[in-house]
């Protein structure tokens, strides 16, 4: 089962030509994993201020399809195609008003922000992370 997302273009999102300028599909792309974290009841403050853990992006592979304009909404959607003792890889889409605008596969790691090294994920969170499993 997929999460999903939708997020506007933003004026702050686009580049003089009117077209996303690719690095903020990135931010989006954190925005959406954050959001989902948060829906498994692991938000970004429980995990990295009071957790102690990080989840550090260590593979990203976007293939971008379409640009996107402002004014427009993004249709973001994020499945675990992989669950590892420490480390999920997720197929993530961009779409709008079903056109593909962005493809990415992306590698998350769970860290020991102390010890800077992997670690397991926490059993609960790995629970809810397998309820999005493709």
């Amino acid at each position: 089962m997929a999460f999903n997302l939708t997020l506007p273009v933003r004026f702050a999102d686009v580049d003089p030509a009117g077209i996303v300028f690719y690095p903020r599909y990135f931010e989006m792309l954190n925005a959406l994993v954050e959001d989902w974290f948060a829906t498994l009841g692991f938000p970004f403050k429980l995990i990295h201020m009071e957790g102690k853990m990080g989840v550090p992006t260590v593979r990203l592979e976007v293939d971008f399809m379409a640009p996107s304009e402002l004014g427009e909404s993004l249709d973001l959607a994020l499945e675990v195609t992989k669950l590892g003792k420490s480390s999920c890889q997720l197929a993530v889409t961009f779409a709008c008003e079903g056109q593909m605008r962005l493809k990415a596969l992306v590698v998350l790691v769970c860290m020991d922000l102390g010890a800077r090294a992997a670690m397991p994920w926490p059993e609960t969170l790995r629970e809810g992370m397998q309820a999005h499993c493709a």
